[in-house]
């Protein structure tokens, strides 16, 4: 379980970039942290693992507080992806990159082997498993700061913008490892601005806005909800825009999955025949 408690933070600078935020978020739950840029998104999520002290609040992973425990001993418990893959890579190849923290979490030659392959092979890295990180693409070096954290299987995982430089296969990829993350009870907490991303995924959803959370609550009914959205300058999803405009016809305005959708306009498709 992950406590924040009316925790504040300001940059050396003097920027508040957190605001008595509070939020508890339980083992194994799905979470999208949505905002635009400045909302204090990535100040949130880099206090979960050490990276950066409240200046006021507790903040408690699994009862422990941050602030008394080190970067070091967090990371074996919550894996942290940077948005910017450059800001974490650093090995020669990918294969070492992602080696490394297995190496220093203690794991044996023999499992480190077998969590290099899987890691490459969840991700569509195979080919490139001798080739240095910097000279892949970025959408790829994303992939592989990602396989870099997934190898050593951490009970909560922290994406900044896992999305970007993504292609949709890619995406579905993410999607449907998360949703194993979820089988297996971890806890799961996305950066994103990816709002269509999230409505495949239907998480919790927690909005903010000028290092304060404005709303938070179950994916469906955040994403359908055009005030509280536009607090935080999110986009109504593409299905929640169509299934807003076709309430005329007896449809529900509280749409965001695209099976649903199909089946619902199938539905009255048929009626109206």
């Amino acid at each position: 379980m992950i406590e924040i408690e009316q925790v504040s933070f300001a940059y050396p600078n003097g920027v508040e970039a957190l605001k008595n935020v509070s939020l508890t978020i339980n083992d194994g739950e799905f979470t999208a942290v949505m905002g635009q840029n400045g909302a204090g998104k990535t100040t949130l999520v880099k206090h979960l693992n050490g990276l950066l002290k409240p200046t006021k609040g507790i903040i408690r992973v699994d009862g422990v507080e941050t602030t008394k425990t080190s970067v070091a001993a967090l990371a074996r418990k919550v894996g942290f992806v940077f948005q910017n893959p450059d800001h974490q890579l650093f090995s020669e190849t990918v294969e070492e990159e992602i080696s490394f923290a297995l190496k220093n979490f203690g794991f044996t030659e023999d499992a480190i082997e077998k969590r290099i392959t899987w890691a490459l092979n969840l991700l569509g890295l195979t080919q490139y498993r001798k080739t240095s990180p910097f000279m892949l693409s970025g959408g790829e070096r994303k992939r592989v700061a990602l396989a870099s954290v997934l190898a050593w299987d951490p009970e909560i995982l922290i994406l900044d913008e896992p999305t970007i430089g993504q292609d949709y296969q890619q995406k579905e990829k993410l999607r449907q490892f998360i949703v194993q993350m979820q089988t297996q009870r971890k806890t799961i907490v996305i950066v994103t601005h990816d709002v269509e991303f999230v409505a495949e995924c239907n998480p919790r959803v927690v909005l903010m806005k000028d290092g304060r959370v404005v709303a938070d609550g179950e994916g469906r009914a955040i994403l359908t909800n055009p005030e509280a959205l536009a607090q935080s300058s999110i986009v109504l999803p593409q299905i929640a825009q169509v299934f807003s405009q076709l309430s005329p016809l007896g449809l529900p305005k509280d749409v965001i999955d695209t099976y649903e959708a199909k089946e619902l306009l199938l539905k009255t498709w048929r009626r109206l025949k």
